[in-house]
């Protein structure tokens, strides 16, 4: 099933969440051909697996010469072996082998949030920048590091798992065992737990009357609605959490030393009412920040795509490397 000769390559990119996966084939230059998305099956690994392999066989094409993956969690990339997934059941899942062995094409793995990074960089709002940081805000955070050019694995291609800083000792309990990491405090989840407690501190409110005082329903676009229309407790919830995410962008940036940073996921589809605090705490918070250069916090470009195209991509570029 390798590439025909003499024509132009393309790979297949599957990005894989808790949900849904979404799966793409790209020529070299990142242009989707064809695309699609399937639910994620909840009750194994193994199913979770299937799935992938026949979203990826839907795709496959005398023209494809490999497959990306991206997944949630902690993944050894020299093996493509996801060790450890803080929100999924998963440990010690031989992804790539998995996925190599069915389709008979070589297949590499990484963080999700990692090829999203790399699909920013190449193609999206990173473009340009030799040193760009991915902070992908959904459910909870994830991130990809970009320096010199090059995505940043570490030693055992763990590297960027942000969203697990402790940032708040005694904090809320989060999916990795421990208290107070930065996702619980910045992330979707945070401004849902909010937007909760004030529904069940004050069910007389106009904001938890636009609700009907449901405290699950007080979430996602329903609540970015009602800070859009103006609702004070709305538009509150997110700037107490655009303005940790604030924080944690500068400590980062304190670190890294990016020339951009890229805002993606889910939560950003509250655009700016999210990132507004975050590049005003930002700039509360970094070091000398009348010292250095401007770094701007930006909203990626790729949208729900980006993981897919980034591990298509990479897939590419190791291949050929």
């Amino acid at each position: 099933m390798a590439g025909a000769a003499g024509s132009a390559a393309e790979a297949i990119g599957l990005d894989v969440g808790g949900t849904k996966i979404a799966f793409v084939r790209i020529d070299e230059n990142g242009l989707p051909s064809e695309r699609g998305v399937a639910s994620t099956p909840a009750e194994s690994p193994a199913a979770t697996v299937a799935a992938m392999i026949s979203c990826a066989e839907k795709l496959v094409s005398p023209r494809v010469r490999a497959i990306g993956v991206g997944a949630a969690g902690m993944v050894e990339a020299k093996t493509g072996t996801l060790r450890f997934a803080p929100n999924l059941a998963w440990r010690d899942v031989r992804l790539a082998n998995e996925v190599s062995g069915t389709l008979g094409l070589p297949c590499i793995v990484h963080n999700d949030a990692n090829v999203a990074a790399w699909g920013e960089f190449r193609f999206g709002a990173g473009r340009g920048a030799e040193d760009m940081l991915l902070v992908t805000v959904g459910t909870g955070i994830g991130g990809g590091i970009v320096s010199g050019g090059r995505l940043l694995h570490g030693a055992h291609g763990f590297a960027a798992e942000i969203g697990h800083i402790i940032v708040e000792p005694g904090g809320p309990l989060c999916g990795c065992g421990n208290h107070g990491c930065w996702e619980q405090v910045a992330s979707g989840r945070a401004i849902d737990r909010l937007a909760a407690n004030a529904v069940e501190e004050d069910p007389s409110s106009p904001f938890a009357k636009r609700f009907d005082a449901d405290p699950t329903r007080a979430r996602g676009h329903a609540l970015t609605e009602a800070a859009l229309d103006g609702d004070a407790t709305a538009i509150e919830i997110f700037r107490r959490v655009g303005s940790r995410l604030g924080e944690g962008i500068a400590g980062l940036v304190n670190v890294l030393d990016p020339s951009v940073v890229v805002v993606g996921g889910g939560a950003i589809d509250a655009g700016d009412l999210l990132l507004e605090p975050a590049r005003l705490r930002y700039a509360e918070a970094v070091e000398a920040s009348e010292a250095r250069p401007d770094v701007p916090i930006v909203a990626a470009e790729l949208g729900k795509e980006a993981g897919a195209i980034g591990a298509a991509k990479l897939a590419l570029e190791e291949l050929d490397a």
